[in-house]
């Protein structure tokens, strides 16, 4: 189970990694809720690291979320190594805590929160899979 730290309200960013793109939620322990964002293209097949830096500047995160692709029979999915890469990466950029979330179904759900508006904006359903990566993750705080 993790563990944040005591001491009052913790901010949080979370990521829905993708080669592509990366959704990007902030959320915080007093609620255990999360806003979605925005969605981050990859620049030259690498996380746009800039505006990663730029957010964390932004917000001043107390720890980092990323969802962990996990299929429907408890194995990791094939992209599994790459998110904890960047899990590993954002850690050692930044020196912040870096926790995994099992990210199994919400881009599912992110589509069907979503509904006709995704069609519209494909790129926000990264973002709501980030919120929802992100709110799992603070659900098991309690």
């Amino acid at each position: 189970m993790p563990v944040m730290p005591e001491g009052g309200n913790q901010t949080l960013l979370g990521f829905d990694f993708g080669t592509h793109k990366i959704g990007v939620a902030v959320g915080q322990t007093l609620t255990g809720t999360a806003t979605p964002l925005l969605t981050l293209s990859a620049v030259q097949h690498k996380p746009d690291w800039a505006r990663i830096e730029q957010l964390i500047a932004e917000w001043q995160p107390d720890a980092l979320v990323v969802g962990l692709p996990m299929e429907m029979t408890d194995n990791e999915a094939d992209n599994a190594p790459r998110a904890k890469k960047f899990a590993r990466q954002l850690h050692g950029r930044y020196h912040l805590p870096v926790h995994m979330a099992d990210e199994r179904l919400t881009s599912r759900e992110a589509w069907n929160q979503l509904g006709r508006a995704a069609h519209k904006d494909v790129t926000r359903v990264d973002a709501v899979a980030a919120q929802l990566i992100l709110e799992t993750w603070l659900e098991t705080l309690s």
